[in-house]
């Protein structure tokens, strides 16, 4: 009895007209980080666990991943390694190791998969690709770099044309001065009411004013707060806002004051107005964000949650250095991207890599049809040889299915005429040509070599 092939939950699989897609899109975010300056880097996708889990601490370590050989098992050997769980901690590891050979401010990308022990539904991954960009600094990091990466995703979302978009931003220190100018100097306690905060579009005003009032903040600080952080108004009318409040405390004024050159730099950058929002709701959940934060989300499809999410945090590697290297970061969740796309049929239209099939008519002309296909090579397209004979009609349904544009036609009564059918499926059309302009006439129907 054959075993029932079966893909594991929780896993992306693709058949390769979508594969085709997914690649595009990794390609678009490749080239968006470099273009801007940013190096790729790699680490392997499993790290010792001790240095892997001793960050996130027990509840990550909920969901690892543990890898451990037949032969450790069977001599009862605890696992030393762990699949990474996110970019980040590997990030750490490598900036921490590598320090004295690093270039800072170091500004890397990476892009793999990592892994998670998530309970198999739509929507949630147990392996998923993350495209990762950080800044990291020694000793300080200017504010500077937080404008330039929401200018980095604008560019990308663009090209992959993912429909309109806003990057939501926020400073945390507004909101930690606000609390420390009203008394509220509890870390702890002002960790939970930033928890509260971020859900504000989740749950909403009244159920986010119940629990800050629970968490012991007063009716009319509560309010204030709230007023704050509901303003829908532009960018500088809630600066302006900020500016009127009479809040003191240094902490606020050193926030605000990041937002406003944020603000600048961000118009200085070229990015359009509508495509960034200063969103004082953002707070990002994650403790180790300390100043600006991001969220991006789809207009039209506000379900989808944040599709690109990172923010500035003081020190990435303190567990593994004494150094202080602070930073900044974004990560767009592609495979997650791509699911939601797809099942809301807003994937983009990419063509087969394959430019040209070209048919085999005269099994005579076989070395002929290889020839023409190494030229086309060499000129700079994808092609491909049908190899085997076949009726006609059952290459071209072929090429059809397959999503290659173009097809070439060369038998016996070409040959001695000394030209090629080219066949435009798309166009239902088809035209006559010498070898020695096919190549240019190519050319002028498809995109350009490189």
């Amino acid at each position: 009895m054959p075993i029932q092939p079966r893909t594991p939950p929780g896993t992306l699989e693709l058949l390769p007209r979508e594969q085709l897609v997914f690649q595009h899109m990794l390609d678009v975010i490749r080239r968006g980080y470099e273009r801007f300056g940013f190096v790729p880097i790699e680490t392997p996708v499993f790290e010792l666990k001790d240095v892997l889990l001793t960050k996130s601490g027990g509840e990550t370590e909920k969901q690892v991943y543990f890898v451990q050989s037949t032969g450790a098992i069977q001599q009862g050997h605890e696992a030393d390694l762990a699949l990474r769980f996110d970019l980040t901690v590997p990030l750490a590891r490598y900036v921490a190791e590598h320090e004295h050979k690093l270039v800072f401010p170091f500004r890397r990308y990476q892009i793999q998969r990592v892994y998670r022990g998530e309970r198999a539904q739509k929507g949630r991954f147990r392996e998923f690709y993350q495209c990762d960009i950080d800044v990291i600094g020694k000793d300080k990091l200017d504010p500077a770099f937080d404008a330039e990466l929401p200018a980095i995703i604008v560019r990308i979302f663009e090209e992959l044309k993912v429909g309109d978009f806003t990057i939501h931003f926020s400073n945390r220190k507004v909101l930690l001065g606000l609390l420390a100018d009203a008394g509220i100097e509890d870390a702890e306690k002002q960790k939970l009411v930033l928890r509260e905060i971020d859900k504000f579009d989740k749950i909403g005003h009244d159920k986010v004013r119940m629990s800050l009032l629970e968490l012991g903040l007063d009716a009319a600080m509560t309010d204030n707060l709230l007023r704050l952080i509901g303003h829908t108004g532009s960018k500088e009318d809630v600066l302006a806002d900020l500016r009127a409040h009479k809040a003191t405390h240094p902490i606020f004024r050193q926030g605000l004051a990041e937002l406003a050159q944020m603000v600048d730099m961000l118009k200085a950058l070229g990015v359009p107005e509508k495509r960034v929002r200063l969103n004082l709701k953002i707070a990002r959940g994650l403790d180790y964000y300390t100043a600006t934060v991001y969220e991006t989300l789809i207009d039209a499809h506000p379900e989808f949650g944040s599709v690109c999410s990172g923010g500035r945090y003081d020190d990435l590697a303190g567990l593994y250095t004494k150094s202080k290297l602070p930073g900044v970061g974004l990560s767009i969740g592609l495979t997650r991207l791509f699911d939601q796309l797809r099942a809301s049929n807003l994937l983009p239209n990419v063509p087969n890599s394959v430019q040209v099939l070209i048919t085999q008519m005269d099994p005579t002309l076989s070395g002929a049809y290889l020839a023409l296909a190494s030229e086309l090579r060499h000129a700079g397209f994808n092609v491909e040889n049908y190899l085997e004979p076949a009726k006609l009609d059952k290459q071209l349904k072929y090429a059809d299915r397959s999503g290659i544009p173009f097809v070439i036609l060369l038998g016996s009564d070409e040959k001695a005429k000394g030209t090629v059918i080219v066949k435009d499926l798309a166009a239902k059309a088809q035209f006559e040509v010498t070898p020695a302009a096919l190549i240019e006439k190519l050319r002028t129907l498809l995109p350009q070599p490189g």
